[in-house]
């Protein structure tokens, strides 16, 4: 079947129709989830190739985008349905908020140290709906949660290493699964100096492979000179620099005034760190982006004139 090139990730064959691997790529919604709302939910139906290829036409695409919009307002995918118009079977009255409900399920399979439960309430979540929508909705709130358990003493410091080794895992492999599809701008990530814990930066980076932007992932506690070379190396396009605790002292009165001169590219800083020490990072020469993930993605883009 010909194929017309619209970009480097964009095909569409001669009828106007088109694969899924561009669905997804146009749309931001996995693969995964495309074929879950087509099986489980009848909410589209591409036609498939004599080899069982599935094509997508426009319309698929702009019915995608209705999905996302009403997902975004929090109505869970088994309402879909009956707010697209659509005939609804075995409809449930009052349903609760599907994201709390799979935090509460979570955080029952967390209590018990139940880790069949937990990776079937995490694959059901991430199959059903967009990683971006994964991370607002469900992974932060759940980080808030455990932590306040803590607090309160109502949960423990095992329940959350419990959780976050799991995360740390679950999110390296899916992010070492999708870097090699991306082909933006490429930047290098980074936790700062004493900062150990890497969930943050992982949830970003896996949210900017959405945005088809590439990743050089360094991981926890990075030397700030440590990074010139890879920037060099990787002919990279940026550096992120992610962080929740107070860095030493002299990383702002010295080392990232150092970094931004050693290299030629901008040096992003992200996190609760970026909140409280704004005006030094703007001093030294960085570039702060808060702690929200769609704006420091946003922010970066406009830096980046991308």
């Amino acid at each position: 079947m010909p194929h017309k090139k619209l970009s480097a990730n964009v095909d569409i064959n001669s009828e106007g129709r088109y694969p899924i691997r561009t669905v997804s790529h146009l749309t931001g919604v996995n693969s995964i989830t495309l074929r879950a709302w087509e099986r489980r939910y009848g909410l589209i139906k591409p036609v498939r190739t004599a080899k069982g290829h599935r094509l997508y036409v426009q319309n698929d695409i702009d019915l995608i985008q209705q999905i996302l919009i009403l997902l975004d307002k929090g109505i869970s995918i088994g309402q879909v349905r009956e707010h697209l118009g659509l005939p609804v079977k075995n409809k449930v009255e009052g349903q609760i908020d599907p994201w709390a409900a799979y935090q509460q399920r979570i955080i029952n399979a967390i209590v018990r140290f139940d880790i069949d439960k937990l990776d079937h309430e995490y694959n059901d979540v991430l199959s059903l709906y967009p990683v971006e929508m994964f991370i607002k909705n469900l992974v932060i709130p759940l980080l808030k949660s455990l932590g306040e358990r803590w607090l309160s003493a109502e949960g423990s410091i095992a329940e959350e290493h419990f959780f976050a080794v799991y995360l740390r895992n679950k999110l390296g492999a899916r992010f070492h699964h999708h870097s090699n599809r991306a082909a933006g701008t490429k930047f290098i990530a980074a936790c700062m100096p004493r900062e150990q814990h890497e969930i943050g930066l992982m949830l970003f980076c896996l949210s900017a492979l959405d945005h088809d932007k590439q990743v050089v992932y360094l991981g926890a506690n990075t030397p700030l000179m440590e990074l010139v070379e890879p920037v060099v190396r990787a002919q990279a396009n940026a550096v992120l620099l992610s962080s929740s605790v107070d860095p030493p002292e002299r990383v702002w009165s010295e080392d990232l005034p150092r970094l931004v001169q050693a290299i030629e590219v901008p040096v992003f800083i992200g996190g609760y760190t970026a909140i409280k020490f704004c005006d030094a990072i703007v001093n030294a020469g960085g570039i702060p982006l808060g702690a929200g993930i769609q704006q420091a993605i946003k922010r970066m883009d406009e830096e980046l004139g991308k």
